[in-house]
């Protein structure tokens, strides 16, 4: 039977569910003469039985980009994340599809690591002299690879065959940095983050978030927004709180915090709509540490704004009690748009959201005043050990980047003004309110197949080295608050991929991994030369031009 393997008392199970990284623990007493035996593209290998930890079905993976061919991604092994390799991929043999006989090893090999095999076969306790040296063996792996052989009579007279696979040779010679990965230094996405941050309050520039309500667009200082997530949808996902005004939708759980919301077209004074999954919660930090999340139709942009083009409300409406929220309105495209800015700090002082603060307090039972309520209901909203994360998708994949290393996200024009001899990884550029921006392509980037252009994708700014530089991705996601406990240093497979993806984070119970991009490491030396000749609108040096 595959799914279990009994050797004397001791027995591996390999029957956990489909899908999932749950297996029976190894027992680690048992002699170094023991082996697990297993069958890859045909050939019966073996493995000392001390190093393996679990054999599981194999797990869903996250693809991780730049990282080595034989790796199959990464999988979620009861919170820890686990390297998925294919010893087929290793082997350079065909591939298969994974069948109800297909299983992983996870190995120990300073840091655990999961082998995809066609099938474990058993477990064998093997003597000294039934091991021979494997130099004269004809093997679809080089001997370079191999410990030995077992060599061991059949009950009718013939002889077994069993490869030892060395599997620490095999991943030093294919993959660099695993055993170093587990000291990739947990700060990195800290230091990323807070590094843009601080850049980010020194330039004469308005970061702005920008929605729509009524196809009107507004927008909050990207430094008071503290997540944007969809509008939680089925019945009894916002709780509704009685005796509270039209604008109070209700409450939602959000990280187990109580979320009061409030519509923003009820509190314009606008017709309101049926909430679906195209809305989305912007949540605002506010005075004192507390939060409301406002309803939006949509959310449109991430802008970076120059401070002049941000004009005080005029005379007469800023006396307007009504609009006391508004601290400026901003003029783009030329004056033909125009985006109307909260602040965030004015917030506190709308009847409306204090009535919103309050139905939460009430609803928790801790409401004493409505001051007591707002630190006490909202606490714990965001420290210094949370990670501001927008996520964007590529593909099945989830990526995070540090928010405020993020200048603006806007949509991909219909028509990108492609460059003469550039590399292959230059879209193009585009003219972004009067300045060219070098776009490149993150499928690209990350050595990712190409797609065609749709209405989903988004151009994602940054800054790098003092150039504003444009990533084309898949779609972006949502906005994110991640705390510290959630985030892990990622595997180091390659060089590069050590460098760009330097953290994963665990959400929804495990369930979902997010690879955290370094954004300093998103261009190399080379990548950065070319943007810099884009951007000056100097023609390519050929060597720069022929650039992979």
């Amino acid at each position: 039977m595959s799914d279990i393997l009994e050797a004397s008392a001791r027995a591996v199970t390999a029957d956990a569910p489909a899908g999932s990284a749950a297996g029976a623990p190894v027992d680690h007493t048992i002699q170094d003469n023991q082996f697990v035996t297993f069958n890859v593209a045909g050939e019966m290998f073996a493995v000392p039985m001390a190093p393996v930890q679990e054999i599981i079905r194999v797990p869903e993976v996250a693809r991780l980009p730049l990282a080595p061919p034989a790796l199959e991604g990464l999988a979620n092994l009861r919170g820890r994340v686990l390297p998925i390799m294919n010893l087929r991929r290793m082997f350079a043999t065909d591939e298969r599809v994974n069948d109800d006989s297909t299983r992983a090893l996870v190995i120990n090999l300073g840091q655990p690591l999961g082998f995809v095999v066609d099938r474990v076969a058993s477990v064998l306790s093997v003597e000294p002299g039934e091991i021979e040296p494997a130099r004269a063996i004809q093997s679809v792996v080089q001997t370079d690879y191999l410990t030995g052989v077992i060599n061991r009579p059949n009950p009718d007279g013939s002889r077994q065959l069993m490869l030892v696979l060395d599997f620490q040779r095999l991943v030093d010679d294919q993959f660099t940095g695993v055993g170093g990965a587990g000291q990739i230094a947990t700060g990195a996405l800290s230091e990323s983050f807070h590094g843009a941050t601080a850049a980010a309050a020194v330039a004469d520039e308005l970061r702005l978030v920008s929605f729509t309500v009524c196809d009107q667009e507004y927008a909050i200082d990207i430094a008071h927004v503290q997540e944007i997530v969809q509008v939680p949808q089925g019945p009894g996902s916002i709780t509704a709180v009685p005796n509270t005004p039209s604008h109070v939708l209700g409450l939602i759980s959000l990280r187990q915090r109580l979320l009061p919301l409030v519509s923003l077209r009820s509190l314009f004074g606008l017709d309101t709509l049926e909430l679906d999954e195209h809305h989305r919660i912007v949540v605002v930090a506010l005075p004192g540490g507390g939060q409301v999340g406002l309803v939006t139709d949509a959310v449109k942009e991430v802008l970076s704004v120059p401070r002049a083009q941000a004009d005080p409300m005029p005379g007469t409406l800023a006396r307007d009690g009504q609009l006391q929220e508004f601290e400026s309105i901003c003029r783009l495209d030329g004056g033909k748009r125009l985006v109307s800015i909260i602040a965030a700090d004015r917030l506190l002082g709308l009847q409306a959201i204090r009535e919103a603060v309050q139905a939460a307090g009430d609803a928790d039972g801790r409401a004493q005043d409505q001051e007591n309520t707002m630190s006490r209901v909202m606490q714990g909203v965001a420290t210094d050990d949370d990670a501001q994360v927008v996520i964007f998708r590529l593909g099945a994949e989830e990526f995070g980047v540090p928010i405020m290393s993020v200048q603006e996200i806007v949509r991909v024009p219909e028509v990108l003004t492609r460059v003469p001899k550039t590399p292959h990884f230059v879209e193009g550029v585009i003219n972004l309110r009067g300045t060219v921006l070098p776009v490149i392509d993150q499928r690209t980037r990350l050595g990712m197949p190409a797609i065609e252009r749709n209405d989903r994708q988004r151009i994602m700014v940054f800054t790098l080295s003092g150039l504003r530089t444009g990533f084309i991705v898949d779609s972006v996601a949502e906005v994110l608050r991640i705390a510290r406990s959630q985030i892990e240093p990622a595997p180091e497979l390659s060089d590069e991929q050590g460098r760009l993806i330097t953290q994963v984070a665990k959400l929804d119970g495990d369930k979902r991994l997010v690879m955290l991009i370094d954004p300093s490491h998103l261009l190399g030396a080379r990548e950065t030369a070319v943007v810099e000749h884009l951007v000056d609108g100097d023609e390519l040096p050929p060597a720069l031009a022929r650039a992979a």
